[in-house]
């Protein structure tokens, strides 16, 4: 039986991160999405997350979208003075589609084993008048503000832009230099013992380069 030597790997970015709203987003991958939000809520979302609706359309959590213009209409009446669009990084875990009213699960998908509900875009769910796509994420912990998309108040724009890589500098993984705040399993390469983040790009074993270049 012929044996296989594993010395690291390189991670390919997944193209489908930025899937338009027509796509049905897959279990376990991790998609751009947007979130508008009062203007007075911005730094404390920035420093703290998100805090979860205690109801809504699809129950409880944090309503996002991959489409921009639907995050653009909230607040509902609301200034645009007064209001922002975080641009978003969203693990979306295990997916569940609604896409119809009074769907069995339309506000008990997290008691069913699911991480985030998508309605897609011109569903047959009458409270969406728009027709936009829309999508509710039980734990705040999997999204992680990454920018600014909107806000009319430039001061105030790059104010908060400075906040978010602020954020990321401080609570960002040493190794794979992604926010960390959930934590991240770094382990021991089997072969060289150096850490290992499973985020990184890529890990080349040192020990095994050596072994080769000896050969």
């Amino acid at each position: 039986i012929a044996s296989v030597s594993f010395c690291g790997w390189k991670a390919v970015k997944d193209r489908t991160k930025s899937l338009s709203e027509n796509q049905e987003p897959k279990s376990g991958r991790e998609y751009t999405m947007f979130h508008g939000t009062h203007l007075k809520n911005a730094e404390t979302i920035i420093n703290e997350g998100f805090e979860p609706s205690i109801d809504g359309m699809l129950g409880p959590g944090v309503y996002v979208s991959r489409n921009i213009a639907k995050a653009k209409c909230y607040p509902h009446k609301t200034d645009k003075n007064d209001k922002v669009v975080f641009k978003l990084r969203v693990r979306a875990g295990k997916v569940k589609k609604i896409d119809r009213d009074n769907h069995p699960l339309q506000k008990t998908w997290h008691s069913n084993g699911y991480d985030c509900a998508w309605v897609p875009p011109k569903s047959n769910i009458s409270a969406i008048k728009s027709g936009r796509e829309e999508d509710c994420v039980w734990d705040p912990k999997r999204i992680s503000v990454v920018d600014v998309a909107c806000c009319v108040d430039d001061a105030k724009r790059w104010e908060l832009r400075r906040m978010i890589r602020s954020k990321f500098k401080t609570g960002g993984c040493s190794l794979c230099h992604l926010d960390a705040s959930d934590g991240h399993d770094v382990q021991p390469c089997w072969e060289c013992q150096e850490d290992i983040c499973p985020f990184q790009g890529k890990h080349t074993c040192k020990r095994k380069l050596r072994e080769r270049d000896t050969m």
